[in-house]
Formats: C-alpha cells, sequence, structure tokens
C-alpha cells in the first residue's frame, strides 16, 4: 500500500509517497481501508515536538474509512462498517484504528465532513466541555477562529448555547462565519482586540478563551478574560512559546489557565474522554446541526499541494486528503 511519511531536519520538514507494507490489527485494533484524512497544522510545524529531527515516520492524525479486518477483541465494529477516529499513518491507503478510539460515521456525514471530526471536535469537547465547564450564556473568545480547531470551537460553543467572539486576520472569513453565529469578528493579527471585547461583553469580559495563536496574545487575553474565566492553550502558531502572565490578575480574577494537549497522554488517557464526546456533541453533528467546515479537499497524491494551501493560511475549516474508492469487482 502507498503512504505519506515524513522527516524532519532542525528547521525544515520534507514529504513523500512510500510503499510499504499492510500492517495487521492487533488485538482491539481494526484494519480500516481509509478514504479521507484531515491535516492538523502541528504536525508539519517544524519545533512542535510531535517528531525529533532526523527522524522519519508515516504521517496523518485523523480520518474515515471502511473496516478491512477486526482484531482480536473487537465487539463494536465490524468489516464494511464506516468509522472514523484518531490514528497513526492516516495518511495511507489502510491505517490502524484503536477500538476504544474509533467512532461510527452517521449516516448523511460525507467522507470528508467525518474524516474533519476526530481530532479537531475532541480537543474542542475537551477545551469546552470537559475542562472549560461552558454554560449556556457564557462568552467565548477563540484567537484565530478560522482554523480547523477555531472553527470547530465555534460550532460546539454555539451548540451549548454560548456567545463567541472570534479573531482572525481576514475580514472575509470573518463574515463568512456569521452563519454558523459568530456574534462578533475581530479583524486582527496582533494583540489588540480587549477594547472591543469588553465592549461587547459589557465590561465583564469572556468566560472561556480558546487561543489557537499562542503567546503573542497569550497576555491579551488575560487581560480579556472574566471572574472566574478560563483559558485554553491549544496551539502556538506564532511560534512564541513564551509569554507574561499578569499574577494580580490571575489572582484577583480567580483565573484558571489549562493547556489542551494529546502529546504526552497514553492510549487509555486519550480514549477516556471519547464516550463523553459521543453524549454530548454526536447527537448535533447526526442531526446536522453541526456541520464540519470542509475548506478544500486534495486527491491523495497532492499532500504537498494540501500542506501548501494550509501553510499559505487560505483556508476555512478543514483540509482533506480523499483516498481513491476501492476497486469493485
Amino acid at each position: 500500500m502507498k503512504s505519506w511519511f515524513m522527516q524532519s531536519t532542525a528547521d525544515h520538514a520534507t514529504i513523500e509517497l512510500r510503499e510499504v507494507a499492510t500492517p495487521e490489527p492487533g488485538p482491539q485494533q481494526m484494519l480500516v481501508r481509509m478514504r479521507a484524512a484531515s491535516l492538523n497544522r502541528g504536525e508539519f510545524i517544524v519545533g512542535h515536538g510531535l517528531m525529533k529531527a532526523g527522524a522519519v515516520k508515516a504521517i496523518g492524525m485523523e480520518g474515515a474509512g471502511e473496516v478491512v479486518k477486526a482484531g482480536a477483541g473487537v465487539t463494536r465494529f465490524r468489516a464494511g462498517q464506516r468509522v472514523m477516529g484518531r490514528c497513526a499513518n492516516a495518511f495511507s491507503e489502510c491505517a490502524l484504528m484503536d477500538e476504544p478510539e474509533t467512532m461510527a460515521v452517521p449516516d448523511g456525514v460525507s467522507w470528508e465532513e467525518a474524516a474533519s471530526i476526530p481530532l479537531a471536535f475532541l480537543v474542542v469537547h475537551d477545551m469546552l466541555f470537559a475542562q472549560g465547564r461552558l454554560a449556556p450564556g457564557e462568552w467565548v473568545l477563540v484567537t484565530g477562529i478560522s482554523s480547523g480547531v477555531g472553527v470547530a470551537s465555534l460550532q460546539a460553543a454555539k451548540e451549548r448555547g454560548a456567545k463567541v467572539i472570534g479573531t482572525s486576520g481576514s475580514q472575509d472569513k470573518l463574515d463568512r462565519l456569521r452563519s454558523l453565529g459568530l456574534d462578533l469578528g475581530i479583524c486582527t493579527r496582533v494583540a489588540d482586540f480587549h477594547d472591543a471585547v469588553m465592549k461587547a461583553t459589557g465590561g465583564k469580559g469572556v468566560d472561556l478563551v480558546v487561543n489557537t495563536v499562542g503567546g503573542s496574545v497569550f497576555a491579551e487575553c488575560v487581560r480579556s478574560m472574566a471572574f472566574e474565566g478560563r483559558l485554553a492553550t491549544v496551539g502556538y502558531v506564532d511560534g512564541v512559546l513564551k509569554a507574561e502572565i499578569d499574577i494580580q490578575a490571575l489572582h484577583a480574577k480567580r483565573l484558571t489557565l489549562f493547556g489542551v494537549s494529546n502529546k504526552l497522554r497514553n492510549a487509555e488517557q486519550r480514549a477516556a474522554g471519547v464516550p463523553a464526546f459521543v453524549a454530548d456533541l454526536m447527537p448535533a453533528i447526526a442531526a446536522g446541526r453541526i456541520k464540519p467546515v470542509v475548506d478544500r479537499v486534495f486527491a491523495f497524491d497532492q499532500l504537498e499541494a494540501a500542506r501548501a494551501h494550509m501553510e499559505a493560511n487560505r483556508h476555512l475549516g478543514k483540509i482533506v486528503l480523499a483516498m481513491p474508492a476501492p476497486a469493485r469487482g
């Protein structure tokens, strides 16, 4: 089978398509014929620590496809079933999915939409529901709201009954997100949104911040928080890994600062949040109230072009790689 690999140096990453053996599923694993997989920016950013310099590995972190073969102990899925999940080597013709992290694809959800759900929406559920304790009527600020995680955060927050402020360097993207319920869009790429946030919230500030940008806006996010506000750090596309913390504000306003990452979690910890996600958000996805936003679909052999599209920041939502449909005999 064909599989995309990436090799990383200290400051650059190259990708290439290789021919490799089809893997065999182990206990509680399934071999899945991949039909679509979505890109995640962090995997391609050198220095994010997702792989060591000089290392070579198959890439892709989430996708959807049809079960080909189930390993020992698999009870919830069978051959031919449509599934989606977080998995290693998702940019491959076939990949292994662990049953605890695998979900059935709802009827009416396309392969491309399904491939956009597992990582982004599970991360969003962790931020907004599990750690963020978002309640109906609260205010949410999402920096870099046009990203895959940003758009998913907007949709999940609106489903929860919250009000959402988003920042983006593109006014066009902000205008397009109004149809998904964006209450206020602030067109900026720098840390200058505090005044607009405070005006929108009547001087109160936001109850929850989703910071997808990084350290360059961290202090401004803290300034924009309400009493007992929560701040989730989920990315640092700006490359700024350090920021000042206003200790007085942290103390007086009883703020909560937390990170959202799977980097150091083991398999059991990653899978632990799946049942709650399925209960809280999958009904809205199945009913069409939440519809993953797919910006553009690239053919399987066009990963380099898909990566360039992502790095140019032209997308709104998720970029997807589509695998060829299996031949029917």
